[in-house]
């Protein structure tokens, strides 16, 4: 079968050759084509509505009551009947406290106890609008809430605490390296309720505790629960990007589940899990709720008027009265960083998503940060990185040069060739293909340095849209953000030369039809990479710059480098050359 192989591709070299051609710059021309489109392309998942509506801090559904029969339920099917909280209390109208630490500020509604606006300090919207990055948002028209609250067992309603709190404003001072806020109320029904926020430096978690006490008669049941209710509206400072925009659970089968909100129309989540958590992403930024890891919580959701909730109901609390119990849960409001996201749950860190080469996409983000540590600027760190994996490949790039530059030098025999074959092309590939076996000469060997720049490329690309220390990072003169293309398409146009520059040193295809098409590709690299994040064209536009100085450098020395040849090879090429 081998052999059979063989024959075939010796007698239709050229055939070969050119479909090899037209499958690598279409490979490349379709994943280019496809990370522009997921990147600038149209939203279809977000559906038209009327923005005039207004919603309150209080629009949010009843969470279910706790199914311990829930795993038995297929996906899909709906959860217990959930009816709308009371809209008497609006955001605008409510007693609302603010809290400030050095990266959170947010805003707690005293109504529900609820956190209903979390800007984070040290992020930024955009370079245009430099105001603290909005998370968290009361805003109807990008609602945005982390609710948490009691829930009577099978009660169609909430349970009504109606906090209080010492002082309507606390920061966290400069000699403090934690901030304990605390606000307290009654239930209609005797529960007295404690809810603390435990708040700490540097921190985008924060813990939220209950200490309830039943002061009735009457033993209490019900459960605690935690949700995230949203808006599915483009999120504040993500015009440049199409990261994943969406909801996420974890469990113990599955550590990182992506549940698109055009699924969530379809599917409602009703399931038991042990520990796991919820969340809502978004470019670079994550909501999550963790519950303790020991815990089994009921994880539903609900889609209403293009609002979705995601959350968890804590398994059935029976407080007899006088008696008082304590529930705990995490909040995470804040950007994706992997070291802070992975100390809090399993699989947190995964939302993160480097893509299906999330291997080498991890690798150079590692390289990069410790370059970034010494350099203190993410775009030298881009270009001392591109010329270390160019130093990596040093070797394997110098053969694949070296066939170029011997490619280069047979040009006239190989023409000599054509000219005596004519027409005859199976002739001529014989010929041709005894040719390259007699002189040892790989002919697809100069195409190695771009396809090994794919892979990097693409996980490159990944981490550029995914990691958050990348966002907004500034390099020089007019580039001040690396994520987002360059303004003024210098660098894609600097690229596009280097292209046409690096396939002038390179030794044209043998077929007129392939050469035409290779002119063309700078244009066409050129045209896609006007959009891309200028890191990646950065990246792209530096490693041409030193394949060229490479190219030249062996080029340069492949004579002095080349081993002679013995006479009785110059025979037989010669030989078969007028055969």
């Amino acid at each position: 079968m081998t052999s059979k192989l063989k024959e075939l591709v010796k007698e239709n070299f050229n055939n070969f050759y050119k479909i090899v051609l037209y499958l690598a710059i279409t490979l490349i021309g379709v994943l280019l084509w496809n990370a522009w489109n997921k990147e600038f392309g149209p939203n279809k998942n977000v559906p038209v509505t009327n923005s005039n509506v207004v919603q309150s801090s209080q629009d949010h559904f009843v969470p279910p009551s706790y199914n311990s029969s829930a795993n038995q339920v297929p996906m899909g099917t709906s959860p217990p009947p959930i009816s709308p909280v009371s809209q008497q209390n609006t955001a605008s109208n409510s007693k609302v406290i603010n809290v400030k630490t050095d990266v959170l500020d947010v805003n707690i509604d005293l109504t529900e106890g609820s956190i209903i606006d979390a800007k984070l300090n040290k992020y930024k919207e955009s370079v245009e609008n430099p105001v603290p990055m909005s998370i968290l948002d009361s805003d109807p028209n990008h609602l945005y809430l982390a609710q948490t609250g009691l829930k009577a067992n099978n009660a169609s309603q909430t349970e009504t605490v109606n906090y209080h709190a010492n002082q309507t404003n606390y920061q966290l001072g400069k000699d403090q390296n934690s901030l304990d806020v605390q606000i307290s109320g009654m239930t209609p029904s005797g529960l007295q309720v404690l809810k603390t926020f435990k708040f700490e430096r540097g921190k985008y978690n924060v813990q939220v505790g209950y200490q309830i006490k039943n002061t009735g008669s009457q033993p209490w049941v019900g459960n605690t629960y935690q949700q995230i209710v949203r808006k599915n509206t483009p999120p504040l400072g993500a015009q440049h990007t199409r990261s994943y925009n969406g909801a996420a659970i974890s469990s113990l089968d599955k550590p990182y589940e992506k549940l698109p909100f055009k699924k969530l129309n379809s599917e409602q989540i009703n399931q038991n899990v042990q520990g796991g958590w919820v969340a809502m992403q978004q470019p670079y930024f994550l909501t999550a709720w963790i519950p303790p890891s020991d815990q089994s919580n009921h994880f539903y959701s609900s889609v209403s008027d293009n609002v979705y909730t995601l959350g968890y109901v804590s398994p059935p609390l029976k407080i007899d009265p006088n008696s008082e119990i304590s529930q705990q849960s995490t909040l995470y409001v804040g950007p994706e960083l992997p070291d802070d996201l992975k100390k809090l749950a399993k699989g947190l860190d995964l939302t993160i998503d480097y893509g299906w080469l999330w291997m080498f996409s991890k690798v150079i983000f590692w390289v990069m940060d410790h370059i970034h540590s010494l350099v203190g600027n993410w775009g030298w760190s881009i270009i001392i990185t591109t010329l270390l994996i160019k130093l990596l490949f040093y070797k394997l790039s110098e053969k694949s040069y070296s066939s170029m530059a011997k490619m280069r030098e047979i040009q006239p025999r190989l023409q000599a060739l054509k000219d005596r074959y004519g027409d005859d092309k199976q002739a001529l590939s014989k010929a041709t293909m005894d040719f390259y076996k007699n002189e040892k000469i790989n002919p697809l060997g100069g195409c190695l340095p771009t396809i090994i720049q794919i892979p990097v490329f693409i996980a490159l690309y990944y981490v550029l849209i995914e990691s958050v220390q990348l966002r907004q990072a500034p390099f020089i003169l007019w580039i001040k953000d690396l994520s987002v293309h360059d303004p003024y398409y210098v660098l894609p146009i600097l690229m596009g030369a280097s292209m046409f520059l690096q396939q002038k040193l390179s030794p044209p295809p043998p077929d007129p039809t392939q050469a035409k098409m290779m002119m063309f590709l700078p244009v066409i690299f050129t045209v896609f990479f006007l959009q891309f994040p200028a890191g990646l064209v950065l990246y792209w536009l530096v490693n041409n710059c030193a394949s060229i100085l490479q190219q030249w450098y062996v080029m340069k020395t492949y004579k002095k480098r080349k081993p002679k040849v013995t006479k009785k090879v110059v025979k037989k090429n010669r030989h078969s050359s007028t055969r």
